[in-house]
């Protein structure tokens, strides 16, 4: 059966319409004949949105009965017995009731997915997953109903439901979205002209990156080597020196000239061993580029200018930044540089701009980290000039300049062999004075023509030029080998020192070490591998890269560390000079390996350690504070059935009060030693919805006399969005507390206030206050301020109070009072508007 396709209406906030846009589509689809029914929709009680549900069939939900309210939900089996062609399924984020089928509902629409039904949906732009801090920092509400974005990136169409902020908010005032008496919350806290317009640029470059991204699947698939300018796209090539960061920053400047620009920040290594530049430079740009919105990649490439521009086409970019040339005027002899190499092959598609900048002219400095090698194109320069400059400069001496003397010959031909050195090394050296001296030989030494020398001196003097040839040859080689090795020493101790003050600061975690490896040496994959005993199967403790190692004999560089590790890396065979600095880095990927199961293990004593504490804490709570309460009732109860004493009604009503008392102190005290158990268990449920606060706040007072508090609670304040047992019991503890410790006659006062998307209780006292390095402390389970509390308890009153504000999403704080005293603020989200069952509307209502 062919998997159904997906369809999702996307908006920045609620009210832009997606709902009567799915409506609207479900309307035109069954008058081309096209069998849709209405799986799950929400209409908000706004009468536009329900006139546009009347003519459509609507599958009957499913009731569920949870915490003595029934709750109706998208009967799923219901729709799969109907197999519609087109189902509607409204709010895609949306959190089933527990006991429903599948715990979120675009789990339930992948079932209908894979049954060939097709789907239509809607989600606001809040509830994508990776959002979620984007969208808090915004509008300051955490959203708990999410759905990953990746659900959302496979759908087959997504058509953006989009609106200005002012038509939005004007669409509000006209009661089109809210109730009369919410909008004017709504319009002053989440409905903001700038939330709106955050969120609708949110949405729309979400949008963006999901057309870009098919734009790239289709060059892929259609081959596709031409840019296609949709959207600037900057890619900075770095060489690891100096100037990378003003690059950086010029090309995040003409990025922002645009809107939606992107900067990728590439950095080209060669294929022949460690990185051509400094480790603390790269680093240092790899976050400026991060902090600066763009991304760092490292690829491997011999030649510079022709693997920049892959990447460039590869990409998609449209223009490329690189600095002017370190190098200084007499090195351009080598080649024109990589700066006018790329501008040269670029072609009209790709803009290049050359950016001067402090290092430009002072010489690119010594080579690091190429080891001895030469590189390709210096030696094939070093055996022309070894080669063809002897054949040149004998054509240039004898038929242009000639006469000039056998001396002055030999040292013509002794630079030459110099400069073959300098360029390829010591054998186009020797290939050079080879050459020369058979030249001399034929050309310039008596009898000319003849491989024979009349004169002794001739003899001695050709003799000599061969020998200091050679010599020069390999001084010269040696010398650029030294310098070379002194090259790659240097970016090894700029390697491994780096590598290990991250380690030891701790700030390296295993997978960016690995990274870090893999770059470094060009590899495909690294990782590493560990066994318990010697026929033990290997492990992979960590891993990047596509299609790791598995076992170290798979691997192309098996690196041991100890008896049962290794690091293992695939891609190519590394030289053995690449081997030590590897060796560290297996080193010090076992140390990061060890450090975090180090702190695993503490985290896991810290735990342990945490539940002693607590145990404890129950134990002497249980021998003294449970026991304290039993022994009253146990004596009033003694005295009561004592037949030695007759006890007038009155005293017995006082024996009778106090055994109520007793019981319902042993009650509370119970009831919060259970609450913090289920805290500590990670059991707490909320079952989240919407509530009136001055219908909570009463029912929390019923265990404190009732003169002593003052209520204040606006009947205007906006639903809250919590779970309603959960804050009865917070409120409540919060209470007990403040009047315990308030003086006599002295009222305890709770109001409650609407701050943007919250709304505040504040429980304000005037007894002795706390000091500010407690505050938090008077939080901590079976802790009481001054351990000699007023009255009796365990100190676990706050501690189930914040744990439970926690839990629905809200916040528990302490402040001063002013004048003296403490006041514990807590806050607890405002409520989206939920919609209830569709309404049967009238035929008369249709249009």
């Amino acid at each position: 059966m062919a998997r159904g396709k997906l369809r999702i209406y996307l908006g920045a906030a609620p009210g832009v319409g997606k709902t009567y846009a799915m409506l609207s589509e479900a309307h035109r689809r069954i008058e081309r004949g096209t069998d849709c029914a209405v799986a799950f929709v929400e209409h908000h009680h706004r009468p536009r949105t329900e006139v546009m549900l009347h003519g459509l069939e609507e599958i009957p939900r499913k009731e569920i009965e949870y915490r003595g309210s029934t709750f109706t939900e998208m009967d799923v089996d219901a729709v799969l017995r109907r197999a519609p062609a087109v189902a509607l399924v409204d709010e895609l984020a949306h959190t089933n009731i527990p006991g429903s089928r599948n715990t979120k509902r675009w789990q339930d629409v992948e079932e209908l997915l894979a049954a060939g039904i097709d789907v239509i949906s809607t989600v606001n732009i809040q509830h994508l997953e990776s959002l979620g801090d984007v969208v808090e920092s915004i509008t300051g509400v955490r959203q708990r109903e999410t759905v990953p974005d990746e659900v959302v990136r496979r759908a087959d169409q997504i058509d953006l439901v989009d609106m200005s902020p002012q038509a939005l908010r004007r669409r509000m005032a006209h009661g089109n979205i809210y109730k009369p008496d919410k909008v004017d919350a709504a319009l002053s806290n989440y409905f903001r002209p700038g939330n709106l317009t955050a969120l609708r640029e949110l949405a729309l470059l979400w949008v963006a990156d999901r057309v870009d991204a098919y734009l790239t699947e289709y060059r892929s698939a259609h081959h596709v080597s031409t840019i296609w300018g949709s959207r600037e796209r900057i890619v900075v090539g770095l060489t690891g020196g100096p100037e990378g960061s003003t690059l950086i920053r010029r090309a995040a400047r003409l990025a922002e000239k645009g809107a939606g620009g992107e900067v990728l920040a590439v950095y080209i290594s060669r294929s022949d061993g460690l990185t051509a530049a400094s480790p603390k430079e790269l680093a240092v740009q790899r976050t400026l580029i991060e902090d600066l919105g763009g991304t760092f990649h490292q690829v491997v490439g011999d030649d510079i200018p022709a693997a920049l521009l892959d990447f460039s086409r590869g990409v998609n970019a449209t223009q490329i930044v690189l600095g002017v040339s370190r190098r200084r005027s007499w090195q351009y002899v080598f080649g024109p540089g990589v700066g006018a190499t790329v501008a040269r092959e670029s072609g009209p598609d790709l803009d290049v701009h050359l950016i001067t900048h402090d290092e430009a002219g002072k010489g690119r400095g010594l080579p690091v980290a190429r080891g001895a090698r030469l590189g390709r194109a210096r030696v094939m320069w070093g055996w022309l000039v070894g080669v063809l400059g002897p054949v040149l400069l004998t054509w240039l001496l004898t038929s242009a300049i000639p006469q000039v003397g056998l001396a002055n010959d030999m040292l013509l031909f002794l630079t030459l062999t110099v400069a073959a050195a300098l360029a390829g090394g010591l054998l186009p050296a020797l290939a050079s004075a080879v050459v020369g001296s058979l030249l001399l030989n034929w050309y310039f030494t008596p009898p000319v023509h003849t491989f024979t020398i009349a004169d002794p001196q001739n003899i001695v003097a050709i003799a000599i030029f061969v020998g200091v040839a050679i010599s020069v040859a390999s001084v010269v080689d040696l010398a650029a080998r030294r310098t070379h090795q002194a090259a790659r020493l240097r970016a090894e101790s700029e390697i491994l020192s780096f590598l290990a003050g991250n380690v030891l600061r701790g700030e390296t975690s295993l997978e960016e070490l690995l990274e870090r490896v893999r770059e470094t040496f060009g590899m495909e994959s690294a990782a590493l591998l560990e066994r318990t005993g010697e026929t033990d199967p290997w492990t992979c403790a960590g891993s990047v890269g596509p299609r790791p190692c598995q076992d170290p004999d798979d691997a192309d560089v098996d690196v041991p560390v100890g008896d049962h590790m290794s690091l293992a890396l695939s891609g190519r065979v590394l030289p053995a000079a690449d081997r030590r600095v590897l060796a560290a880095f297996a080193a010090q990927a076992a140390v990061v390996l060890d450090r975090r199961r180090l702190r695993q293990e503490a985290d896991q004593a810290k735990e342990l350690a945490e539940g002693n504490r607590i145990r404890t804490a129950l134990l002497a709570a249980v021998s003294h504070d449970l026991r304290t309460p039993l022994a009253g009732i146990k004596a009033a109860v003694t005295s009561l059935r004592s037949d030695d004493v007759e006890w007038s009604e009155e005293d017995q009503a006082d024996l009778l009060e106090a055994i109520e008392e007793g019981a319902d102190r042993l009650d509370h005290l119970v009831g919060n030693l259970l609450d913090m158990s289920r805290l500590q268990t990670g059991t707490v449920t909320p079952i989240i919805r919407e509530t009136d606060l001055d219908e909570v706040v009463p029912m929390a007072l019923g265990g404190v006399p009732e003169d002593s508090v003052e209520l204040d609670i606006p009947e205007t304040l906006p639903m809250i969005y919590v779970d309603r047992g959960l804050l009865e019991r917070a409120v409540a503890n919060v209470v007990e507390n403040a009047v315990k410790y308030s003086p006599a006659g002295e009222r305890v006062l709770v109001s409650a206030s609407a701050i943007a998307d919250r709304v505040e209780v504040r429980v304000v006292d005037r007894g002795p206050g706390v000091p500010d390095d407690a505050k938090d402390r008077i939080f901590e389970p079976f802790q009481r301020y001054g351990d000699s509390p007023r009255g009796n308890g365990v100190g676990l009153g706050l501690a189930v109070a914040r744990g439970f504000a926690e839990a629905m999403g809200g916040t528990l704080s302490a402040e001063d009072t002013p004048g003296g005293g403490l006041t514990m603020v807590l806050s607890v989200p405002t409520a989206p508007q939920r919609a209830q069952d569709a309404p049967d509307l009238p035929a008369a209502a249709t249009s």
